[in-house]
C-alpha cells in the first residue's frame, strides 16, 4: 500500500505522515528531502525558490516511478509533499491504483483564522524549518483556498480541517 499525502504548506503533511508511520510502521518519503538532495547535488538547475509548477514537473516523474517500484516490490510507503499533482491518478494503471490511497490536507479559513498561532508554533514539530520567517496568515489562507479549489475541481479525496485538528484516515 502506498499513501500519498498532498496539501498546502503548513497543513500538517509531515506530522500526519509521522503519525501514520507510528501507527502502521510504513516508512515515509518527504518530497522536500528529495528536492533538496537533487538541488544540493547539482542534478537540477531548480532552486528551493523555484515555482511549485516547475518543481512538480521535475519531481513528480521521479516520485511516480518510486511509487510504482514500491508497489511492484509489495512494499508499503507513505509519500508526503506539495509536489503531487492533482492529476496524479492519470499516471497509474488500474493495477497500481488499487494499491494507492491519496488525500489532500486542507485547512479551512475559519481554522486558519482561529489557529494561526498554532500553525506557526507547530511548523517545526517534525522538521526544523530553516526558512520560515515569511509565514503569514494571508499566504496560508491563499494557499489553502487554492488547494480546496483544485481538489474540488479534480474530484480528489481531501480532508478539510475545520474544527479541531483531527484527521480520520484508516487503511
Amino acid at each position: 500500500m502506498v499513501i500519498l499525502i498532498a496539501g498546502a504548506s503548513h497543513s500538517g503533511k509531515t506530522a500526519f505522515a509521522q503519525k501514520l508511520l507510528e501507527k502502521y510502521k510504513y516508512p515515509y518519503l518527504s518530497i522536500d528531502h528529495l528536492k533538496m538532495g537533487l538541488i544540493r547535488s547539482g542534478n537540477t538547475h531548480l532552486t528551493p525558490e523555484s515555482d511549485d509548477e516547475a518543481l512538480t514537473a521535475y519531481l513528480w516523474p521521479i516520485v511516480r516511478e518510486m511509487v510504482k517500484t514500491a508497489i511492484e516490490n509489495d512494499q508499503n510507503l507513505i509519500v508526503e509533499g506539495c509536489y503531487i499533482p492533482f492529476t496524479w491518478a492519470q499516471d497509474f494503471d488500474g493495477e497500481y491504483l488499487g494499491q494507492i490511497r491519496y488525500c489532500c490536507l486542507v485547512l479551512s479559513r475559519g481554522y486558519i483564522e482561529k489557529h494561526f498561532d498554532d500553525i506557526e508554533r507547530y511548523a517545526s514539530v517534525i522538521e526544523n524549518r530553516i526558512n520560515d520567517e515569511g509565514l503569514s496568515m494571508e499566504a496560508v489562507l491563499e494557499d489553502n483556498l487554492r488547494m480546496l479549489e483544485l481538489a474540488t475541481l479534480h474530484n480528489v479525496n481531501y480532508i478539510l480541517i475545520d474544527g479541531e485538528y483531527e484527521i480520520d484516515f484508516e487503511l
